[in-house]
């Protein structure tokens, strides 16, 4: 039986929303070369797909965080499956800007989210974890808890990691980086040639150099 990692990384590689290129590397907005690149908006396209990751957003959240108050979106990516999401389970929906708007209230955190609010938020992808950690701190500064974090997708860097164990967040993703290139490998995506130039490059991602 698949884990839902497993079931998870199939349908991100059937529709693109990840795609490996070993071979010929993408481009970050932040100039490092990858291997790997994650676009789960595209998720939002098809929805069975769409359908699914909102349960089982809600559902972990159900299970883990039975005191939760609300829920943030990290935006852009997170903003419409965190507002299924809530919706889903009742709740109150906010979202985090990752800079605050430059006009009217200059509001950082968009919606009503009372101090004291026990939050959990939603995030679509985890790469270096600062973007992230910083939407949960403009949460804790609004003078609430947060609870955890889950997410669609990591790429499992060690920045990451350390990013958020600093930052005492709980995080929970529903698929992960090995999950990805177990199914790409048993679905012939890609072949085991391939696999340690994917699993080099996460290692050091800032400094990874495809020959």
């Amino acid at each position: 039986m698949k884990t839902l990692e497993k079931i998870v990384a199939e349908k991100l590689l059937r529709i693109k929303a990840v795609k490996l290129q070993p071979a010929n590397p993408f481009v970050w907005a932040s100039g490092w070369k990858s291997p790997i690149y994650c676009d789960n908006r595209k998720t939002l396209s098809y929805p069975g797909i769409r359908n699914f990751i909102k349960l089982e957003l809600a559902r972990i959240i159900a299970e883990k965080y039975e005191q939760v108050d609300a829920v943030a979106g990290i935006a852009t990516g997170a903003i419409a499956q965190g507002a299924m999401v809530a919706e889903e389970l009742n709740l109150p929906f906010v979202y985090v800007r990752a800079t605050p708007k430059d006009h009217g209230l200059e509001n950082l955190i968009e919606g009503d989210l009372k101090p004291g609010s026990k939050v959990v938020v939603i995030e679509d992808l985890i790469s270096t974890g600062g973007s992230s950690m910083k939407a949960i701190e403009a949460v804790r500064n609004a003078g609430c808890d947060v609870l955890g974090m889950v997410a669609i997708f990591t790429y499992g860097l060690p920045a990451a990691e350390k990013t958020l164990k600093e930052g005492k967040v709980n995080l929970t993703t529903l698929c992960d980086y090995d999950a990805i290139l177990d199914e790409a490998l048993r679905t012939d995506y890609i072949d085991e040639s391939e696999i340690k130039t994917l699993q080099e490059w996460r290692k050091n991602p800032s400094g990874w150099n495809p020959k």
